[in-house]
C-alpha cells in the first residue's frame, strides 16, 4: 500500500485506515438516504457516492450547510447580502473537513488565513497565538511565558501532577478518567490560575456553547489536546473568503449531483419505517421512497424528532438514549452593517472574556469578499457578535441591545456610528456534553447495522471536535455501510491520539485514578 502524505505540517498526525470489507457485494446497487445536509451529511453522501452507492441527500432547510448554512437577505440600502449563523474557524488540524473541501478546491483557495487569534479580557489583558513554536509542549511554555494572563506567583500554586493530565490525553480513555467531572471542578483541583481562567473556560468551554459547570472535563481536556497540547498545527486558523454557500455548499452540491447523487433541499423527513422491496421506507412531504440503509446526520433536536416520529427505528434502549440527548443553551449571533468603519487595527476576529455575554467580535470585511465589497462601496463596516450559553428564558430584544452595548465598550468608535441594518439569529440547536454523559452518547453504529449516525453530537472515539467531529463522523458512518457491502472505505486523519511526553503518563494516571474515587480529592502536591 502506498504511504499517504501527511495532510498538515504535523509529522505525527495519525492515519486511521478503514477496516477491511467483510460483506459481499449486493446484487443491485445499494440505495442510501442521508438525512441532514450539514457537514456530516455532505461528508457521508460524498463518501458513499464515490463508492458507487446511489445516494439521496434530504435536507429540511432551503439550503445545505446546517449550522454553517447561509441565505440571501436584502438590506435597508437595497444591497443583497448573505446572512449566516455566524463565524466559524477552520483550524489546520481539521484534516477530514479539509479533505472534503479539497474535493472542490484542491488548493483550498477558498480559505484565507487570519494572522492571529487575539483574546481580550474586560480588564485589559490581551493574549495571542501568533509567533509561537509549532511543537508541543514548547508552544505551551512559550505562550505561558509571554502571556499576561499567567503570573509566576499563581503558577507556583499549580498542582503539577494534575497538570500532567493535560499532556496525557488519549481518546476515549480520557473520558473514562474525567468524564464524571465538570470542567470548572477540574480546573479548581488543578489550581489553574484565576487570572487565566478566561482562556480555559470562556474560550474553550464556550466554544461548545456551554457553561463550564455543564461541560465534561474530558471534553475540555480533549479540546486542549486537539488545538494546543497534542498537535503541531497550532491555534491559528483560516476562514472562507466568501460566504458559506458560495465557498462550500454550492460547489459541493454540484459535485454530488455530477457524481449521481440526488440532492433535495426543503425536504424534511417525517418518518422512517420498514420497507417492502428494500429495508427502509423514508417518508417526506412529497413521497415515500425505499432504501437499503439510512444515515441520520441531523442535529440533536432533529434526531429526537425523527426518533419520536419513527417508532420502529432500532431498539428501545437506543431510542431512549436518542430521545434524551441534551441540547446546549441558546446562543445569539448579531450582524450589523455600520455606516462607518471600525478602526483599521481591529482584527478580523477577536475573542472576548469578562463581559456579561459577548464572546467574540468579527469584522467581516477583513476576510470575506462580499462584506469587503459592501464596505468599500459604503465606507462602513460589517461587524458580527456572538453570545453563547444564554439563559433559557430570555427576551431577544433585550439581549440584542445588551450585546451591541458590549460592542461599544470593546470598540468605542462603533458607538458613534449608525446601524444601517442588522440581523439577529437566536438559536438553541447545538449539542451539550455534560459530565457523565459520554457512555450514553449515541455512537455511529446502532443496533441496526444499516442505520448509522453522523454529526458533531455523535460519539467518535478519536481526538476530534466541533466541525471536524461532524466531518469525521460522516466519513466513518459511510465506511460502516461500505464495509458491509464489500467495499473499501475512506481513511481519516487525526492529531496524535496520545500526549507527546511519555514520562507524564504514570503520575498523571495515578492522579486521575485518585480523582475518580467518589468523595475524595487526589493528593494536591504543588510545585
Amino acid at each position: 500500500m502506498t504511504p499517504q502524505p501527511v495532510p498538515g505540517r504535523d509529522p505525527r498526525a495519525q492515519l486511521h485506515e478503514p477496516r477491511p470489507p467483510e460483506g459481499t457485494a449486493p446484487a443491485r446497487q445499494p440505495r442510501v438516504a442521508v438525512v441532514g445536509g450539514g457537514i456530516a451529511g455532505v461528508a457521508a453522501a460524498t463518501a458513499l457516492v464515490e463508492r458507487d452507492v446511489a445516494v439521496t441527500l434530504l435536507e429540511r432547510d432551503p439550503q445545505l450547510g446546517g449550522r454553517l448554512s447561509g441565505w440571501q437577505t436584502t438590506l435597508a440600502d437595497g444591497t443583497t447580502a448573505t446572512m449566516s449563523r455566524g463565524f466559524h474557524a477552520f483550524f489546520r488540524q481539521y484534516y477530514n473537513l479539509r479533505a472534503l473541501m479539497r474535493r472542490i478546491d484542491p488548493a483550498l483557495a477558498m480559505l484565507t488565513p487570519l494572522p492571529d487569534y487575539p483574546l481580550v479580557h474586560a480588564s485589559g489583558a490581551r493574549d495571542g497565538f501568533t509567533g509561537l513554536p509549532a511543537t508541543p509542549p514548547w508552544n505551551a511554555f512559550a505562550f505561558v511565558a509571554g502571556s499576561p494572563s499567567f503570573r509566576w506567583r499563581d503558577l507556583a500554586d499549580v498542582n503539577i501532577v494534575a497538570a500532567l493530565s493535560l499532556l496525557d490525553v488519549a481518546v476515549p480513555d480520557v473520558y473514562r478518567r474525567f468524564d464524571h467531572v465538570d470542567a470548572l471542578d477540574f480546573l479548581d483541583r488543578l489550581h489553574f490560575p484565576a487570572s487565566a481562567r478566561h482562556l480555559a473556560l470562556e474560550v474553550f468551554s464556550r466554544s461548545f456553547f456551554a457553561d463550564p459547570r455543564s461541560m465534561s472535563a474530558a471534553e475540555l481536556l480533549t479540546m486542549f489536546h486537539i488545538y494546543f497540547l497534542g498537535s503541531s498545527e497550532g491555534l491559528i486558523f483560516d476562514v472562507p473568503n466568501a460566504p458559506f454557500p458560495q465557498a462550500l455548499w454550492n460547489p459541493l452540491a454540484r459535485r454530488l449531483r455530477f457524481l449521481g447523487a440526488d440532492v433535495r433541499t426543503s425536504c424534511p423527513v417525517e418518518e422512517i419505517s420498514g420497507g417492502q422491496d428494500r429495508r427502509y421506507a423514508v417518508r417526506t412531504p412529497d413521497e415515500t421512497a425505499e432504501y437499503d440503509a439510512v444515515v441520520v446526520a441531523t442535529d440533536v433536536s432533529g434526531l429526537r424528532g425523527l426518533v419520536a416520529s419513527s417508532p420502529a427505528l432500532a431498539d428501545r434502549q437506543w431510542r431512549e438514549h436518542a430521545l434524551n440527548r441534551p441540547g446546549a443553551p441558546p446562543f445569539l449571533v448579531s450582524r450589523l452593517w455600520l455606516d462607518r468603519p471600525v478602526r483599521s487595527e481591529r482584527p478580523g476576529f477577536l475573542g472576548t472574556s469578562g463581559y456579561p455575554t459577548l464572546d467574540n467580535i468579527s469584522v467581516l470585511e477583513r476576510y470575506e469578499g462580499e462584506a469587503a465589497d459592501w464596505a468599500r462601496a459604503t465606507g462602513g463596516s460589517v461587524v458580527e457578535l456572538h453570545a453563547y450559553a444564554l439563559p433559557e428564558h430570555l427576551d431577544p430584544v433585550t439581549e440584542q441591545k445588551r450585546l451591541i452595548g458590549q460592542l461599544h465598550r470593546v470598540y468605542p468608535e462603533t458607538a458613534d456610528g449608525r446601524i444601517i441594518d442588522e440581523r439577529h439569529e437566536l438559536r438553541a440547536d447545538c449539542p451539550l456534553f455534560p459530565p457523565g454523559g459520554f457512555t450514553d452518547r449515541p455512537a455511529i453504529t446502532t443496533p441496526d447495522p444499516f442505520l448509522v449516525l453522523a454529526g458533531d453530537h455523535v460519539r467518535v472515539d478519536l481526538p476530534v471536535a466541533l466541525m471536524e467531529r461532524a466531518a469525521t463522523s460522516g466519513f466513518l458512518a459511510a465506511n460502516a455501510l461500505l464495509r458491509r457491502w464489500g467495499r473499501h472505505g475512506h481513511p481519516v486523519w487525526t492529531v496524535p491520539n496520545r500526549g507527546r511526553l511519555p514520562w507524564a503518563r504514570r503520575p498523571a494516571g495515578q492522579w486521575s485514578g485518585s480523582f475518580a474515587q467518589a468523595g475524595q480529592r487526589p493528593d494536591e502536591r504543588k510545585v
